[in-house]
């Protein structure tokens, strides 16, 4: 699906709303770096009994337009409340990996009143460090000068378990395929976003909504001590670890993922719109 949202075209998937399941929760799906709406692809269908399921390509993402605006944290939020605006949901779940993470920090700074839940997958709530910054930097270089495939080859080790990589040679090189046909202008501009993006580290304390935190138990990019200080720092929020899984749990172990995710919005989450 595509619509136009503050003067750009979006693109969407939206499953599980159909007007006999109107009623349904709506849960917007943020996707990370440097990936695209179908890394969720197993959750807009194995989620769909569940909630009304909407998964958008961030700007300069997959299908959608890259705007002339300044691409930051609270761009992309504002992105997503567009998107929210133009479908008429007032109150969402905000789920997001990794960079969604970020943007969904942004968003319920923005629009604490529009958030229902947090889903929180291998993200943190820091801002960079020097070197996580000079390594933005390095990364955005990298993908002017070679292209995209570059930075798929470097972060495809990153993603998944070694065991994955080994096993299951059709996960890999799908996820390797999807990273390299991003846009190399939404890639390099993600990259300064996630450098520049400010620390969300006192948001943490003002969340007042039911919070998931799902973490892949051999995440090598975001260590687990992370997801255990989200956990921590936000009242109430519970914790779950994905085992076999890396970075992108939702990806690598859906069935796991899908199952967490049901029974928090079975048992945490009110139903009434």
């Amino acid at each position: 699906m595509q619509t136009k949202i503050r003067g750009f075209e979006m693109q969407y998937d939206d499953t599980g709303g159909a007007p006999s399941t109107s009623l349904r929760m709506p849960l917007v799906l943020i996707h990370g770096f440097p990936l695209d709406r179908t890394i969720w692809a197993e959750q807009t269908r194995g989620l769909a009994d569940a909630a009304r399921v909407i998964a958008p390509d961030l700007r300069g993402c997959g299908g959608s337009a890259m705007p002339p605006d300044a691409t930051t944290m609270d761009a992309y939020a504002d992105d997503v409340r567009g998107l929210l605006d133009a479908l008429n949901i007032q109150r969402a779940i905000i789920a997001g990996v990794s960079m969604g993470g970020y943007i969904a920090f942004a968003f319920y700074r923005q629009s604490a009143a529009r958030v229902r839940a947090l889903i929180l997958v291998d993200t943190r709530a820091g801002a960079d460090s020097p070197e996580g910054k000079q390594g933005r930097d390095d990364n955005a270089a990298l993908a002017r000068a070679e292209g995209t495939g570059a930075i798929a080859e470097r972060m495809l080790p990153k993603m998944l378990t070694p065991q994955t990589a080994a096993t299951r040679a059709n996960v890999a090189q799908d996820l390797r395929a999807l990273m390299a046909r991003q846009p190399v202008e939404g890639v390099a501009a993600a990259l300064i976003a996630m450098r520049d993006r400010p620390d969300s580290t006192p948001t943490l304390a003002q969340i007042s909504v039911p919070t998931l935190v799902i973490h892949g138990a051999e995440d090598q990019l975001i260590p687990v001590k992370e997801s255990e200080l989200l956990r921590d720092s936000i009242r109430g929020a519970r914790l779950e670890i994905i085992p076999h899984a890396a970075h992108l749990p939702n990806y690598e172990q859906p069935a796991a993922f899908n199952r967490v995710v049901k029974e928090f919005l079975k048992t945490r989450v009110p139903s009434a719109n």
